[in-house]
């Protein structure tokens, strides 16, 4: 039996058998740390995803309040922790990242089991890359998923190419992307990119998105553009000069979601989210550091869905409270 077969039986005598972690031990004849490590890998590549019943979380109220104040069709807040970034940043981030991974996974179930012919429009980023991660045991052939930005970066992790391709392959649908950097080196560079006709193709594509799920970015050097090295110093302060708090797809922000005019907006290779005006696009929020990102975004009016980490949420809530104080 290979190692991944029996990760795959251990998880299943363990959550679908219902055996504990000493009973599957000793069915498979290994001990009973093996089987802890095991059942922990397989949460983390996805073989096991976990749904759990948001009405039942307790954040209903602030849920309503997210959605009257934005205007938003609907509101998903994962449960609150109570932790902070400053009491330990690194765990309420990963925590926040695979819980708003694992409530946009199962939204998206439901919007492939409803939809006949769904075209599934997607980011790039560490929440977006869990969403995909807990997405096992779904079958759609019927749906086609496209990348709405340029899929040609650094990270492969990451990259719109490895999230739409994890997509297609989990659900047997196809996949399509944009077969181009994601910041081109110049403007010129850019309409020659968007010139090629496998580009066209994939733009058209694009337009018929019917759901589309981005992930909100900080400008702060902890953001992935720049772990990632996308962008420079000088160009994220640059951006933040002009006033600019946040991005999604290759947009840069102000505090009330108006584009901010940079250099880099003219060089980036994206779906501009005001032309998916037939799409419900889904505005995917995981981390207390995205906060303002995220009202500024909520604010352009673009998004018709949000979900967001408890902790999150409810720091979103009290800052519109605020502000309309």
């Amino acid at each position: 039996m290979s190692e991944q077969e029996l990760v795959a039986k251990a998880a299943w005598l363990y959550h679908v058998a219902g055996l504990n972690q000493e009973s599957t031990a000793r069915r498979l004849g290994i001990t009973r740390a093996r089987v802890n490590k095991m059942l922990s890998d397989a949460r983390e590549s996805g073989l096991v995803s976990i749904s759990i019943n948001q009405a039942d979380v307790g954040l209903l109220p602030v849920e309503e309040a997210l959605k009257a104040e934005y205007g938003l069709d609907f509101c998903i807040c994962t449960p609150a922790l109570g932790l902070s970034a400053d009491e330990d940043g690194d765990l309420s981030q990963k925590f926040a990242f695979r819980a708003v991974g694992t409530a946009a996974a199962a939204h998206l179930r439901v919007v492939l089991a409803e939809s006949t012919h769904p075209v599934i429009g997607t980011g790039w980023g560490r929440t977006i890359e869990q969403m995909t991660l807990q997405l096992a045991g779904v079958r759609a052939p019927h749906a086609r998923f496209i990348s709405l930005m340029g899929s040609l970066t650094a990270n492969s992790a990451y990259n719109p190419f490895e999230v739409v391709h994890s997509l297609a392959r989990s659900t047997g649908g196809q996949g399509f992307f944009l077969p181009v950097p994601f910041i081109a080196d110049s403007a010129e560079d850019r309409q020659v990119l968007l010139s090629q006709r496998s580009v066209q193709r994939a733009l058209d594509i694009a337009r018929t998105t019917t759901v589309a799920y981005v992930s909100v970015g900080e400008l702060t050097e902890d953001s992935l553009l720049r772990q990632q090295e996308m962008i420079t110093r000088e160009e994220l302060n640059a951006l933040r000069a002009l006033g600019a708090v946040g991005d999604t797809n290759g947009i840069f922000f102000d505090r009330e979601g108006r584009p901010v005019d940079h250099e880099l907006s003219h060089r980036t290779i994206a779906m501009p989210l005001v032309d998916l005006k037939q799409a419900s696009i889904v505005a995917l929020v995981a981390g207390l550091p995205k906060v303002n990102a995220a009202q500024a975004l909520l604010r352009s009016g673009l998004c018709r869905g949000l979900i967001i980490d408890g902790d999150t949420a409810l720091q979103l809530h009290q800052l519109q409270a605020s502000r309309g104080a």
